[in-house]
Parts: C-alpha cells; sequence; structure tokens
C-alpha cells in the first residue's frame, strides 16, 4: 500500500503509461478524460459509512444523506465515537433505509468489540481485506472494493458489480449492451496489475458520456 501522495503519483504515472501501450482504446480513453486524479483518503470509517450509504442510490441522494448526517454530528465530523450514540431510528431520520441504519450499527458493534481493526486492514493484502469487511453485515464485496480503491489506493481492484463501471466499458468500447460478470473479468486480465486505474478511466468515460461534470463531494465517488 501506498502511504502518501509522492509514490501514489508514481503509481498513476506507471498505469496510465502501461495501459495505454498494452490497449489502444484504454489510451483513447486517457487521452479524452486527461489525467487521473484518484487521490486515496486515510478516513476508513468515514468511508465504510459513505459506501454504506451509496449501496443501490443515486449520486446526488447519497449526497444528500451524508450531507444530513453530518449536520447530527458534533463538528459535522463522521467518526466511531459521533456515531456510537446514534441509534437506528436518528439514523433513518438522516435518510438512512432501516436495513443501512442497521448495517451502520453492525460497523460500529464489530469496531466497538474489536472483531474489526481498521487500523489493521492496510497491513493485508487486498482479498483478507476484503474477508474482514464482508463479515460486518451489510457490506458485501462492492462496497470493500470501494475501500481498496478509494481509502488505501490499491492498484489492481476489479469492481465487476459496479454499473458506472460496466457502463463505462460499455461507452469506451462500443459495445452494444452492458458486459456480463464472467466478460468483464477475462477482459480484466489484460490491464493487470493496474485494474484500478482501468476501472477509474471506465468511471470518467461514463462521466464524460453522461455530461456530469459534477465536483467531488465525498471520498467513494469521482
Amino acid at each position: 500500500m501506498t502511504t502518501t501522495q509522492e509514490p501514489f503519483q508514481n503509481v498513476i504515472a506507471m498505469a496510465t503509461t502501461y495501459l495505454s501501450d498494452i490497449d489502444p482504446i484504454m489510451r483513447a480513453a486517457i487521452e479524452r478524460v486527461g489525467p487521473c486524479t484518484l487521490v486515496p483518503s486515510s478516513n476508513v470509517f468515514e468511508a465504510l459509512i459513505d459506501a454504506i450509504i451509496s449501496q443501490q442510490i443515486s449520486v446526488k441522494a447519497a449526497d444528500a444523506i451524508v450531507g444530513r448526517l453530518r449536520t447530527t454530528l458534533p463538528d459535522g465530523l463522521i467518526t466511531p465515537e459521533a456515531l456510537a450514540p446514534l441509534d437506528v431510528d436518528t439514523l433513518r431520520s438522516c435518510g438512512l433505509s432501516t436495513p443501512k441504519a442497521k448495517y451502520v450499527r453492525n460497523l460500529l458493534e464489530h469496531i466497538e468489540s474489536g472483531q474489526l481493526n481498521l487500523a489493521h486492514l492496510p497491513e493485508l493484502d487486498d482479498e483478507a481485506v476484503i474477508d474482514q469487511l464482508v463479515a460486518v453485515k451489510g457490506i458485501g464485496r462492492w462496497t470493500a472494493e470501494m475501500i481498496l480503491i478509494f481509502s488505501f489506493g490499491r492498484a489492481d481492484v476489479l469492481p465487476v458489480d459496479d454499473l458506472g463501471f460496466l457502463e463505462g466499458v460499455r461507452e469506451a468500447y462500443a459495445l452494444p449492451e452492458r458486459p456480463a460478470k464472467k466478460e468483464m473479468v477475462q477482459r480484466g486480465e489484460l490491464w493487470r496489475p493496474y485494474r484500478t486505474f482501468a476501472t477509474w478511466y471506465m468511471w470518467s468515460v461514463r462521466r464524460l458520456a453522461q455530461r456530469n461534470d459534477r465536483e467531488r463531494t465525498r471520498i467513494v465517488s469521482l
């Protein structure tokens, strides 16, 4: 895992060069999008809350819920200590669904009991991080993959369950329909060991296709 912005920028440079050399369509996407602006955040807990809230809803809706949650917390900081007093009903009043409010409570319980040690996660490899996180109710593989990308800056993550990524691939590669998960795994083999950055560029291609120039507002978003 990279720990400072400078070495991560070096990884980005190596990744974009590699992807451009091995895949002409990816090269065109990189030229169209421009420099990768992914900057991992060290706030793993906030990223987890962000990812739980973001599940299966629009970016706009997630922005609104995160905003309401911040207004409920002291200084607007999303930390385990700040969220600990909030029960399911209070979380629901911020806009979380009942299942998501329970997921947040389950995450807090795992942290408080020591079952999940967030400080220890960066020491683990990608699959071990995923195993640790999916033990929490409401955290699936997609959520864990978002943490690997947006918090830890892992270079070789391929979130084949991410709709935005799949739609970006369909757009960039002029496919007649969204690629199936199995097809996407096969396509992704070409991009190893920099599948995270291929993913980021496919997300960005989709944003351009949608003419989406919204500024980044949260950890788990572009």
